[in-house]
């Protein structure tokens, strides 16, 4: 089916997914294969539950500081016209013969800067089901005023997910304070968003190691606001602290990280194993000659053309991106 793009029909998405106690996930992208991979999990999964109008989001940010993810979606480093081409990728893969056409998929700006991030506030935002505006980094005062004046003026055409509190890129020394279930409440409250991102934990980036999801805190936020949560930073910590988060509170889970964390391992395995046929007997040589490369590694078979094209390393990332995908339908989607 196309594009679910109207406001009301993903409320009624969503709607129903609560009826099945289902958390959607919605996966961030910056290129097809990511996309593609997303969509072709969604579909397998539907398949074998006997629902293949499963809903899935496909996601991508902006100006957002952490990874502009549409100035990567083309090499142009333009953010306006990768932003073009991932939504037309997804209009002609949802479209009527296309192998997804069965799904529920939603479009989602994900951490739209209320600052950086202007002049794409301004487009339609009737071509996207929800927008995450995030103006965390203001004080709590002038983030709800912020995302209220947003809702005021484009909640009756666009569900708005708002984020309470900033979670901050936990890579550095950084930390961000948990949201707090007044704060909670009072920004849903206050500023009328659809759904509200709170820090639970999770934050970006980080090992799991140095993180707890903390379901006891969604539960006492969502009795203030209902099942309202959305979930970031999902990548940072084990799918054995996050299989049960619907009785927790949580509607939307948002993931990006482990699809490219985790499949490229898989890609450099390969490439590694296949060394000669993907660089050559010369330059397998050189590479040992260097120490990159050891004694096992495979030096002498011939070069291949077919270890040499882009499709060759997708693929491998394609089927990688996939099976991460498909656990996370397991987990949520029973």
């Amino acid at each position: 089916m196309p594009l679910v793009l109207d406001r009301q029909h993903v409320l009624d998405v969503y709607a129903r997914a609560a009826e099945d106690r289902w958390v959607v996930p919605t996966f961030c992208t910056e290129n097809l294969t990511t996309t593609e991979a997303v969509l072709s999990a969604a579909a397998e999964f539907g398949g074998r539950i006997g629902r293949p109008d499963v809903p899935v989001t496909i996601a991508i940010t902006n100006q957002y500081a952490h990874r502009n993810q549409s100035v990567y979606y083309t090499h142009t480093r333009r953010w306006d016209i990768g932003l073009k081409l991932f939504l037309a990728d997804l209009q002609v893969l949802t479209a009527s013969g296309s192998p997804f056409a069965g799904l529920n998929v939603m479009v989602h700006l994900d951490h739209t800067q209320w600052d950086s991030d202007a002049e794409l506030l301004e487009w339609d935002m009737k071509q996207f089901s929800m927008i995450m505006y995030d103006a965390s980094a203001l004080p709590l005062d002038g983030n709800i005023k912020k995302t209220a004046e947003f809702v005021e003026k484009h909640g009756h055409e666009i569900v708005v997910e708002g984020a309470c509190d900033e979670i901050v890129d936990a890579a550095g020394d950084q930390r961000s304070d948990l949201t707090s279930p007044e704060a909670a409440e009072r920004y849903f409250r206050e500023t009328g968003v659809d759904y509200i991102v709170a820090n639970l934990g999770t934050e970006h980036r980080a090992s799991a190691a140095d993180l707890k999801y903390h379901g006891d805190l969604a539960r006492r936020i969502s009795v203030r606001t209902g099942p309202k949560l959305v979930l970031h930073g999902t990548s940072s910590v084990g799918q054995e602290q996050i299989g049960n988060l619907f009785a927790d509170g949580i509607a939307k889970v948002n993931i990006w990280t482990c699809l490219e964390r985790d499949s490229s391992p898989s890609l450099f395995a390969d490439m590694l194993a296949n060394a000669a046929k993907v660089a050559g007997f010369q330059r397998c040589s050189q590479l040992l000659d260097a120490g990159l490369l050891g004694p096992s590694a495979d030096t002498t078979s011939k070069h291949s053309l077919s270890h040499c094209t882009t499709t060759y390393r997708q693929e491998i990332v394609f089927e990688e991106m996939k099976r991460i995908a498909l656990d996370y339908f397991r987990l949520w989607y029973v």
